[in-house]
């Protein structure tokens, strides 16, 4: 995304903006937490303060750019939405979240659903998960 995008979105393009912008598009994983994103500025020698990171999450999830997960028993993660669609797996004794894609899962939503006389706007399936021992 480059700078023009933030404006078209109605944000100013500042330096904050656009360095926490970079680190969720080179996300690897694709999830993020404020504070992973504070601890790799700091890394890089940004001099950005945590309440800010947390201030350009939250423009940046009002206006769309970004979606905020709140998954039990961790803390907030976000992510770029790209405009897929996918759903998460989460460890529950790692932490680490998964993503996943799947049409027949989304088709039998979509079919339980219907069964009750509704459309589907929109979902979010979270799976919680442990390796099998």
């Amino acid at each position: 995304m480059e700078s023009r995008d933030l404006r078209k979105l109605g944000l100013k393009v500042t330096h904050p903006r656009m360095r926490v912008l970079e680190l969720l598009e080179q996300a690897r994983p694709r999830h993020m937490t404020a504070e992973d994103i504070y601890r790799k500025l700091v890394d890089d020698g940004d001099e950005i303060g945590l309440a800010t990171v947390y201030r350009v999450l939250t423009q940046f999830e009002a206006a769309g750019l970004v979606l905020k997960h709140n998954f039990e028993g961790g803390h907030a993660v976000y992510e770029l939405d790209r405009g897929d669609h996918h759903d998460h797996m989460v460890d529950i004794d790692t932490g680490k979240i998964i993503e996943f894609e799947n049409a027949e899962i989304e088709a039998l939503q979509h079919k339980i659903a219907a069964e009750y006389g509704y459309e589907i706007e929109a979902h979010a399936l979270v799976l919680y998960v442990r390796k099998k021992k």
